[in-house]
């Protein structure tokens, strides 16, 4: 890019919306220059709260704006690929918010489209770009833990009942705990082990057909294990404990936005580490956006465009085995 100041359009107006654009002013360098909402009463009541310039009635039109160099994607998970397809091709970089897409299919389409436009494209994981998960990966890249074995990891909430009848239980959103909260500790078991090579779930499915809650078992050619859960209907621990055999580190909840970890040694000495951030740590993968595009890439080293393909290729595995299937899945 030729400037260093980046300009951000957000699609949606919603809770993620508001919680990006909160974080965004802790990102050196980024100006929040547009919002789009379905309607302009929204949009304007969004931009008088983050002192946006331009608000727009319409996703188009936002994606249409010159004063908008990256858009960040906060709408259902249902409209993460019409919405990504159509920033690229109107020529923006792109941030869409996890999970991805609805299955992998889109995400594919996603992707060539992206590196046919050669625009950057990156899935928002923000826990991935947090300062105590960057620690963690030098910790494992390091081999403090020797050879890493097994991992458990769980994000589960008890969701208000307004919320259960509206997206997070409707199928034509992609509703359903996985998708919702599950792709965080799938997510982290793909950082740290990659691709399962095989799988064992096991779900209950609400009336709506979505998964209210789901166990998860991934095994790995090494022979590692993925332990993982989540869920709409409960409230979990949210914690991680990544386990080798010199030790193992137990990120404390909740592990999606933590800014501690315990390393726990082979003779049981423990360690506390700290990462403290300010604000809700969106900010960090803003920056990684933003970094990207100043030095030229079209896509992260840290969550890379075919590892955002391969967690959705995982979630679709899952959802085989419990029957369970999106309106996207038919197209």
């Amino acid at each position: 890019m030729k400037s260093d100041r980046v300009r951000w359009g957000i699609l949606s107006t919603g809770a993620m919306a508001r919680t990006f654009a909160r974080n965004l002013k802790l990102a050196q360098g980024a100006e929040l220059a547009a919002v789009a909402s379905r309607t302009q009463e929204r949009a304007d009541a969004f931009g008088d709260e983050f002192n946006i310039s331009n608000r727009y009635e319409g996703y188009a039109r936002l994606v249409s704006d010159p004063a908008v160099d990256v858009v960040y994607i906060a709408t259902p998970n249902s409209m993460h690929k019409e919405h990504t397809l159509m920033s690229l091709e109107s020529g923006k970089a792109v941030l869409c918010e996890k999970p991805f897409a609805t299955n992998a299919a889109e995400a594919q389409a996603m992707i060539t489209c992206a590196r046919e436009c050669k625009r950057f494209l990156m899935e928002a994981m923000w826990t991935r770009f947090l300062p105590l998960m960057v620690k963690v990966r030098g910790l494992l890249s390091d081999g403090v833990l020797g050879d890493v074995r097994m991992l458990t990891a769980d994000f589960g909430f008890r969701a208000k009942d307004n919320e259960m009848t509206e997206i997070l239980t409707n199928p034509a959103f992609g509703g359903g705990s996985l998708l919702d909260v599950g792709v965080y500790p799938v997510s982290l078991a793909s950082m740290v082990f990659g691709p399962p090579s095989n799988l064992a779930t096991l779900a209950h499915l609400g009336e709506t057909g979505v998964d209210e809650q789901a166990g998860m078992v991934f095994g790995y050619a090494g022979g590692q294990l993925a332990l993982l859960h989540s869920s709409i209907r409960t409230t979990t621990p949210q914690e991680t404990t990544i386990m080798g055999t010199k030790g193992r580190i137990r990120i404390h909840a909740p592990f999606w936005r933590s800014s501690k970890m315990t390393i726990v040694e082979e003779d049981g000495a423990e360690q506390d580490i700290e990462a403290p951030f300010e604000g809700d740590g969106y900010q960090f993968e803003a920056v990684e956006v933003m970094d990207c595009l100043r030095g030229g890439r079209l896509e992260s080293a840290v969550m890379p465009l075919d590892e955002s393909l391969d967690i959705m290729r995982t979630m679709d595995r899952i959802r085989a085995q419990w029957g369970l299937r999106y309106p996207a899945d038919q197209e």
